[in-house]
């Protein structure tokens, strides 16, 4: 999903506010709030127990549905949400929770030790003796429960089947309205304590919500899109395999955002059209006039990129992220960046040099190849206005470099950024998943704190 500039990062790290772990706390205590809610409910209805087996299905099954349906919030790029605990912390919460809901709504029918009559009997008003499914509430149960276990083996798997990103997030967002709707009506109609107004209405309230967040994704933020469009102002090669993307607001002021943030970038399509990829913004905040990208030919749309015209239409979905210097606190900045990776720590430099920072800064900039390295005239022109220290790190470098050569690894990162008040720096790392992982656990074992650490990760599995 994310392209090179984003690979591989874990959004670590959190300043010093009290709101930056107060709020996120909040959220997490909320979200399990409403997960628990209709096992609540159901039991404050007071109904005759069952055995075991069923009471405990049935609460498995209430939770998982009321996950299910909040799963819909935690996808829907609310910064509300986001914003406080990070996206990429929020879209692995969002995979964690999917998975283990499923695993729920998976074992749940086989729990049943009631027998699955189609019509409760005569005497028995609470449901306690039979399940009473008829047949409409199992078809629609059945559909739902194959429709939750396509779409998250398809997620699970997505890499190795192939495909289009496009045809993905398609499929994805139809199996979630079938697993919804159709759960719904099985939940409603098949359930014991479901039947219940209150709980009714809680489950009415839940599909409203999810009803709202399909809208938001992909008709209110596309309108909003449409009143905000861009224009591709320049395409320019600036290094191997790599390319300078420039957009400019076709009216007033490009959007506000934090150094180190990126959007989703449509360029060329409808925005209500599934083609958009996420890249990291390279240009400072303070230029409202523009957004610039860095873009590494990778995937299907970076690989036609030099093809894109001026003057093409674009519209960007944004800002996201966390990968940002604003309201953390450190006595210096490391940037270490992987290949393209260094796309939003030139947001950062670049914000730096236009506040005219004093604090002592170190880019430790690694790639494979010397002609991978990007706008390497312009960093030599920071170093004279920031106390700014440079370091490349080239895999395989050519005849005659005199810089450090290999990859970014624990003996690079000590060697570099090893100093006594090393604990009170910050440090930002963007790149290739193994090294920011190796670079990770270098600074902890170092003694930085993992407050001090900031990046994102979006690659898991």
């Amino acid at each position: 999903m994310r392209d090179a500039s984003r690979q591989g990062v874990s959004e670590t790290a959190s300043a010093g506010s009290s709101s930056w772990i107060v709020v996120p706390l909040l959220l997490i205590v909320l979200y399990f709030a409403l997960i628990l809610a209709p096992t609540l409910l159901a039991h404050a209805q007071d109904l005759p127990p069952r055995k075991w087996q069923d009471e405990l299905s049935s609460g498995l099954a209430l939770s998982a549905f009321a996950g299910l349906l909040i799963e819909f919030v935690l996808s829907g790029r609310f910064r509300l949400v986001s914003g406080h605990l990070g996206i990429d912390t929020t879209m692995r919460f969002h995979q964690l929770m999917a998975r283990s809901l499923t695993v729920f709504i998976l074992v749940h029918p086989f729990l049943y030790v009631t027998p699955m009559m189609n019509e409760p009997l005569p005497w028995d008003a609470t449901s306690r003796l039979t399940l009473g499914l008829t047949m409409g509430s199992f078809a629609t149960g059945l559909i739902a429960w194959l429709a939750l276990m396509l779409m998250v083996t398809f997620a699970i798997f997505r890499e190795q089947t192939g495909g289009s990103y496009e045809m993905w997030r398609l499929s994805h967002g139809v199996a979630a309205v079938v697993i919804a709707v159709f759960g719904m009506h099985h939940t409603i109609n098949a359930g014991r304590y479901s039947g219940d107004s209150t709980l009714a209405t809680y489950w009415f309230v839940l599909l409203a919500i999810s009803v709202f967040t399909l809208l938001w994704v992909y008709v209110l933020k596309p309108c909003w899109q449409l009143r905000n469009p861009y224009s591709v102002q320049s395409v320019r090669r600036i290094a191997l395999k790599t390319w300078e993307l420039v957009v400019t607001p076709r009216k007033g002021a490009a959007i506000g955002f934090s150094a180190g943030q990126f959007v989703w970038l449509n360029v060329g399509h409808s925005p209500f059209s599934l083609h958009e990829n996420p890249f990291s913004i390279a240009s400072a905040p303070t230029n409202r006039g523009q957004l610039s990208f860095v873009i590494k030919e990778v995937g299907d749309f970076t690989r036609s990129i030099s093809q894109i015209a001026q003057g093409t239409l674009a519209y960007v979905d944004g800002p996201h992220g966390n990968l940002v210097f604003h309201g953390r606190h450190g006595a210096g900045i490391a940037l270490i960046a992987g290949g393209v990776g260094i796309a939003p720590l030139l947001g950062i430099l670049r914000q730096l040099r236009h506040d005219h920072d004093k604090r002592p800064i170190v880019l430790l900039y690694g790639n494979r190849a010397h002609d991978q390295i990007v706008y390497a005239e312009e960093l030599e022109e920071m170093r004279k206005v920031l106390n700014l220290r440079v370091e490349h790190v080239v895999g395989e470098p050519p005849r005659g470099w005199k810089g450090r050569t290999g990859v970014i690894d624990a003996d690079c990162v000590e060697d570099i950024l090893a100093r006594p008040d090393a604990k009170n720096w910050l440090y930002f790392v963007c790149g290739p998943l193994p090294m920011i992982e190796g670079v990770e656990a270098t600074l902890l074992a170092m003694g930085v704190p993992g407050r001090q650490i900031v990046s994102e990760r979006f690659y898991y599995d």
